[in-house]
């Protein structure tokens, strides 16, 4: 039998695969991710990286694994310089953009990074080009720090 027809009859049938670890957070989809799951998806990150250590979330990330990376909410990481250490999109890796704006003008990554380094976890909105709609739109990305790094996920507001 196919792979691909005995995973999703696996799905369809509730069968606990993939892992309960790779389970998406709350439901989210693409088209409907929350800020509760944005935030989920940052502390699960947060959690993993406690656990396995920096460089396999960057890892992770910057391979689209599907437990960090669901569409238009994805999981990305910067350190504390402002540095893109992991991205979905790979072309943003190594690169200090923080002086790059919105398409209002909005320093937004200054913004994450001073989130960062002071309360630790907090919200930034700004807008962003949404991978799946291709299209520049309102996002809230909620920032985590872990140790000398910050984690982001966002969610795109339609």
């Amino acid at each position: 039998m196919n792979t691909r027809i005995v995973l999703t009859l696996a799905l369809a049938l509730g069968s606990g695969y993939p892992p309960a670890q790779a389970a998406t957070p709350a439901a989210a989809t693409p088209a409907m991710a929350s800020e509760k799951d944005a935030i989920a998806l940052a502390e699960r990150g947060a959690q993993f990286v406690r656990q396995h250590g920096k460089a396999e979330m960057v890892k992770r990330i910057n391979s689209k694994d599907p437990e960090f990376n669901l569409g238009s909410l994805y999981l990305a990481m910067r350190d504390l310089d402002g540095i893109t250490v992991a991205h979905p999109t790979t072309a943003l890796i190594g690169k200090n953009l923080l002086d790059v704006p919105d398409a209002d003008g909005k320093p937004f990554r200054q913004e994450l990074v001073a989130t960062a380094k002071g309360k630790g976890k907090g919200w930034v909105d700004y807008k962003f080009r949404n991978p799946t709609t291709g299209k520049v739109e309102a996002k809230s990305t909620y920032v985590l720090r872990v140790d000398d790094i910050a984690l982001e996920a966002g969610i795109y507001k339609h």
